[in-house]
C-alpha cells in the first residue's frame, strides 16, 4: 500500500508541513473531491464542515473537530485540477497558506501533495501550542486517496 510521507520543517519563525502521496486516480477526479465543500465531511476525518464554496475569492468557515475554533481560509490560485491555495491571517503577525497541488503521473495516477506554511512574529510565541501535524496531515492524505480511489474503481465522477 502507498502510504503518505509527511515532512516538517522549522525555524525561529516559520513551520513547513508537507504530507505526499500518490493516488491512482485521475486529478480530475480528486480534484472534485478537492473542491466540492459540500461532501467533505463525508471522506475526510479531518473537517467536520465546509460553509462557503471551494472557488477563487472565496472565504471559507472549516469546522475541524476538536475545536470549537472556526478557521477562515481565503481560496486564491486556483488551477482546475492543478492546485489551489488556502489562506489565512495577517503578515507579518501570523499567518498561514496551504498550498494542494495535483500532479498527473499518467491518466489514471495522481501525485498529491498538501504543504502548510506558518509563518509571523506571533509564531515563534505560539508554536508550542499548535497540534502535531503529522498525523492530521497523514490522515487527510489518506482520507483522499481512498476515496478517490473508491470513485475512480466505481467508475463515478
Amino acid at each position: 500500500m502507498n502510504e503518505p510521507k509527511f515532512t516538517r520543517t522549522a525555524s525561529v519563525f516559520t513551520m513547513n508541513c508537507i504530507v505526499e502521496v500518490d493516488i491512482r486516480a485521475s486529478p480530475e477526479i480528486v480534484w472534485n473531491l478537492l473542491s466540492d465543500a459540500k461532501g467533505f465531511p463525508q471522506w475526510n476525518s479531518t473537517i467536520t464542515a465546509i460553509e462557503g464554496e471551494i472557488r477563487e475569492g472565496e472565504r471559507l468557515k472549516l469546522h475541524v473537530p476538536g475545536t470549537s475554533r472556526t478557521f477562515s481560509p481565503k481560496v486564491s490560485g486556483v488551477v482546475p485540477a492543478r492546485r489551489m491555495v488556502w489562506s489565512d491571517g495577517v503578515a507579518p503577525i501570523f499567518r498561514g497558506v496551504r498550498t494542494f497541488a495535483l500532479t498527473p503521473r499518467s491518466s489514471v495516477s495522481t501525485a498529491f501533495t498538501m504543504e502548510e506554511r506558518f509563518s509571523g512574529l506571533m509564531f515563534a510565541l505560539t508554536k508550542r501550542m499548535l497540534p502535531d501535524f503529522g498525523p492530521i496531515f497523514v490522515a487527510y492524505a489518506n482520507d483522499l486517496r481512498r476515496e478517490a480511489e473508491r470513485v475512480a474503481s466505481a467508475g463515478e465522477r
